[in-house]
C-alpha cells in the first residue's frame, strides 16, 4: 500500500487542487439541481465567548512534534478486511405495484438532514404497507437555522422516484382535486385528513387500523409530525429491505458515474464531522475552558431553550467528563487523531455547520492538521452565497463527501455518526466510534505521559473501526443494517 502523506510543499499544493477537484466531482452526482454546491462551513464567534488557552498543553507540544511509525500509518490507512456480510435487500421475487392504489399519503418531516432522511426512508416504507401513493416528502424550516432547503434542493426526485418505481407509486405534486392538501391548510385549523397522533415507533398494524380508514374516506391523508413514528421491530421483511434499499441507493449511482480516478489523484484523506455547535455544548452543561463568562452565557441559554430542565445540570464537570458525557474539543479530537496515526500530512475534510467559539476554537485543531479542508476553503464567495440560507443541503455535501471518504470519523454520537455508520458498512468502509468511556477519564488525568495515552487511545479502538455489529431489539436500522439487510456472503 502506498504512503500518501509525505511530501514536500509543491506536492502538497497539487494534493490540495486535486482534492478540491474531486470534492466538486462528487457533488453533481447526487445534487443535479445544485448550480454552486457548496455553502458556509465558517464557524460564527458569540460575543460572550472568550478563547481559552489549550487544556492539555503537555499532550498537546507532543502531538504537535509527533512522527507516526510507517506501520501504524500503513495499519490505519489499510481498508477493513473482507467482514463475510454483503447487502441483500432485493427481494427475491420481482416486485410489482398493486392495480390500485388507496389513496395519497402525504409527510411533513422536521428535524435536520439526517432525521429528515431517516422520515423519508420511513415514509416509503409507510406508504407501502397501507398500499398507498406518496407524495414527494415537505421538509419544513429548521427552526435553529432557518433553513429553507427543500427536497428537490437536496435530493434527485427523478432518481428517488425510478429507483423505487416498481416498489411504491411516488408523485411529485397532488392532482388538481387535492391540491387543497397543504403545509398552510393544515396550520390553520383542525382538519379530519391530518393525523397527528402518530406514536413513536408505530407499527405496522397501527398504521392500516388509524391511517388506512381516512385514506378511504377522503382520498387523502397527511402525517405530522412524522419524525421517528415507524418500529424497527416486527415488520414483514420486504418492508425492512425497501427502507434499506433507500437508504443504500445513493452508493450504486456513485459507484456507476464516480471517476475513480479523481480519488487516486487526490490521495487519501479522512473526514472529520466536528459536533461542536453552541446547542451541544449549552445541553451537555459541560466545562469548555471559557471562564465564567461561558459558563454563565451557556447557563442563560439552557434557560432560554428548555427552561434549564437539562439532566446534566445536576452533575459536576468531573463527574460528566468521568462517565464520557462530554462533546470532544477540537483540540480533544485532534489529540485523537493523532494518537490514533493521523499527522501534520494528513488531507483532513472537516464536515461541520457552525464551531462554537468561531475560529479561534478550531485553531488548535487546524496547527495539527494544516492541509485540513472543508466548504468554505474549497468554495468562491460567489458559490457560497447562492447556497446562503440552506443548511440542510450543506449537511448533504457533507454527508456524501463523508461517505466517499477513506475514513470517518464523528467527534460525538449523533444523527449523522449514525446515519454513516450504517450507509458505510453496505461498503465495509472504515469508521472510527470514539469511545467515549475512555476518552472522558483520559483528558481528565492532567499527568498523563504521551506514551501511556497513545497506548490506550489506540488499544481502546481497534474493535471501533467499522467492524460489523448485529441490531439489538429497538436499535436503529438505518445504524445498524444487519442482519435485517445485509447476509452472510
Amino acid at each position: 500500500m502506498r504512503q500518501p502523506y509525505n511530501y514536500n510543499h509543491q506536492v502538497h499544493q497539487s494534493q490540495r487542487s486535486a482534492f478540491a477537484a474531486l470534492f466538486l466531482v462528487l457533488l453533481p452526482i447526487f445534487f443535479p439541481n445544485l448550480f454552486a454546491p457548496l455553502g458556509r462551513a465558517s464557524p460564527s464567534l458569540f460575543s460572550e465567548w472568550n478563547a481559552p488557552k489549550p487544556r492539555h498543553l503537555s499532550l498537546l507540544e507532543v502531538a504537535l512534534h509527533w512522527k507516526t511509525p510507517i506501520k501504524q500509518l500503513f495499519d490505519l490507512w489499510s481498508p477493513l478486511p473482507n467482514q463475510g456480510w454483503k447487502p441483500c435487500i432485493d427481494s427475491a421475487d420481482t416486485p410489482s405495484l398493486p392495480e390500485r392504489s388507496q389513496g395519497y399519503i402525504q409527510v411533513f418531516l422536521d428535524g435536520g438532514l439526517n432525521q429528515q432522511r431517516m422520515g423519508i426512508c420511513d415514509a416509503v416504507a409507510v406508504a407501502k404497507i397501507l398500499n398507498a401513493t406518496l407524495v414527494i416528502p415537505h421538509l419544513e424550516v429548521n427552526p435553529v437555522w432557518q433553513d429553507s432547503s427543500s427536497f428537490t434542493d437536496i435530493f434527485d426526485v427523478d432518481h428517488f422516484i425510478n429507483v423505487l418505481r416498481d416498489e411504491v407509486s411516488i408523485v411529485k405534486e397532488l392532482p388538481t382535486e387535492y391540491s387543497w392538501s397543504s403545509r398552510e391548510y393544515y396550520a390553520t385549523g383542525i382538519r379530519a385528513t391530518r393525523i397527528k397522533t402518530a406514536p413513536v415507533h408505530a407499527s405496522a398494524d397501527w398504521y392500516l387500523e388509524n391511517v388506512l380508514p381516512v385514506m378511504q374516506s377522503y382520498g387523502i391523508a397527511a402525517i405530522s409530525p412524522f419524525s421517528h413514528r415507524l418500529a424497527f421491530d416486527k415488520l414483514p421483511v420486504e418492508i425492512q429491505h425497501l427502507r434499506c434499499k433507500l437508504q443504500a441507493s445513493g452508493t450504486a449511482v456513485l459507484r456507476e458515474r464516480t471517476d475513480d480516478t479523481e480519488k487516486e489523484r487526490a490521495g487519501k484523506f479522512v473526514v472529520l464531522h466536528l459536533r461542536f455547535d453552541k446547542d451541544m455544548a449549552a445541553h451537555s452543561a459541560c466545562d469548555f475552558g471559557g471562564g465564567k463568562a461561558e459558563k454563565l452565557a451557556l447557563a442563560k441559554y439552557r434557560q432560554v431553550l428548555w427552561q434549564g430542565r437539562v439532566l446534566n445540570s445536576q452533575f459536576t464537570d468531573h463527574e460528566l467528563r468521568n462517565q464520557g458525557r462530554c462533546p470532544l474539543t477540537p483540540e480533544e479530537i485532534g489529540l485523537l487523531l493523532t494518537a490514533l496515526g493521523f499527522n501534520n500530512n494528513t488531507h483532513l475534510y472537516l464536515a461541520s455547520h457552525k464551531v462554537y467559539g468561531g475560529e479561534a476554537r478550531i485553531s488548535t485543531l487546524r496547527t495539527m492538521f494544516p492541509l485540513m479542508e472543508d466548504k468554505k476553503s474549497l468554495a468562491s464567495a460567489i458559490e457560497l452565497a447562492e447556497v446562503e440560507g440552506k443548511a440542510s443541503l450543506m449537511a448533504a455535501v457533507d454527508y456524501y463527501v463523508s461517505l466517499k471518504s477513506d475514513i470517518f470519523i464523528s467527534a460525538s454520537p449523533g444523527n449523522m455518526h449514525n446515519a454513516l455508520l450504517g450507509h458505510r458498512a453496505y461498503l465495509n468502509l472504515k469508521t472510527i466510534r470514539p469511545n467515549m468511556l475512555l476518552l472522558g477519564p483520559l483528558f481528565l488525568n492532567k499527568t498523563i505521559e504521551w506514551s501511556e495515552f497513545q497506548h490506550a487511545v489506540i488499544n481502546g479502538h481497534k474493535n471501533r473501526q467499522g467492524q460489523m455489529r448485529l441490531r439489538k431489539e429497538k436499535q436503529s436500522i438505518y445504524t445498524y443494517p444487519a442482519p435485517d439487510c445485509m447476509c452472510r456472503a
